[in-house]
């Protein structure tokens, strides 16, 4: 049986190439990520297609970000859908909007904090505040917590503090920038290992190259959901 802590990233073009890949990954896969990429390639009928026909869980990954009134118009619009998971940008009045728009139904609104590809450098650039990017991740999370979000998106260095956080006890940490032992980090930035993500109190980790480059991506995936139960991974997940 799959292991949903593990979320396949189906970072491919078009729902034919998605449809393909989820067939190859079969019964080792039961949860799966689709972004932006995929949203002019049929994002939203793959999403729809891998629920209904095949009864995967779907983590749309859509980092919603604008006026109050839009963001819970457009939750309000997807949450009809029966998905699970749902990224908004995790601004307090972002996710307050969201949680309004999903209020009654199951879908579950997680916070980007900030991106896994970003460091202090991007931050500058980019007019934030200066200090630690670990501290202001965590401070981002706490403030989405509070605004009620029911979870949030970190990179692994920051899984642990924010899962010590009083404001985190119940919610979710879906972690990115999870490469298995000797994996390219690609464009992620703050890594880890998926037994180091869960031991941090992860509850599930978000992996898509090291899967779908993969000559045999269902044996990937085994061994990815391998080291989430190893000995490394050595705090159970609640």
């Amino acid at each position: 049986m799959a292991d949903d802590r593990l979320i396949v990233a189906l970072d491919v073009p078009n729902i034919v190439q998605g449809l393909d890949l989820a067939g190859r990954l079969g019964g080792a896969v039961s949860f799966y990520k689709i972004g932006l990429g995929m949203l002019t390639g049929g994002g939203f009928a793959l999403a729809n297609e891998l629920k209904q026909e095949h009864g995967k869980r779907i983590f749309l990954d859509m980092k919603l970000f604008d006026i109050g009134a839009t963001v819970e118009a457009a939750v309000r619009g997807i949450a009809q859908y029966d998905l699970d998971f749902l990224t908004v940008h995790g601004d307090p009045q972002v996710v307050r909007a969201a949680a309004e728009g999903k209020s009654g139904t199951g879908l579950k609104i997680l916070a980007v904090t900030v991106l896994t590809s970003l460091d202090r450098a991007d931050l500058d650039a980019n007019l934030i505040r200066a200090g630690d990017l670990s501290e202001i991740t965590i401070e981002r999370a706490a403030r989405a917590l509070e605004a009620g979000a029911d979870g949030v998106i970190c990179s692994p260095q920051e899984a642990a503090a924010i899962r010590a956080l009083p404001q985190a006890t119940g919610r979710l940490i879906v972690t990115p920038g999870v490469r298995p032992a000797g994996a390219d980090l690609g464009d992620q930035k703050r890594v880890a290992t998926p037994a180091q993500a869960i031991a941090d109190g992860v509850d599930h980790i978000v992996v898509g190259r090291p899967v779908w480059r993969s000559s045999d991506p269902a044996a990937a995936a085994r061994a990815i959901v391998a080291e989430m139960m190893s000995p490394q991974a050595r705090v159970p997940n609640h």
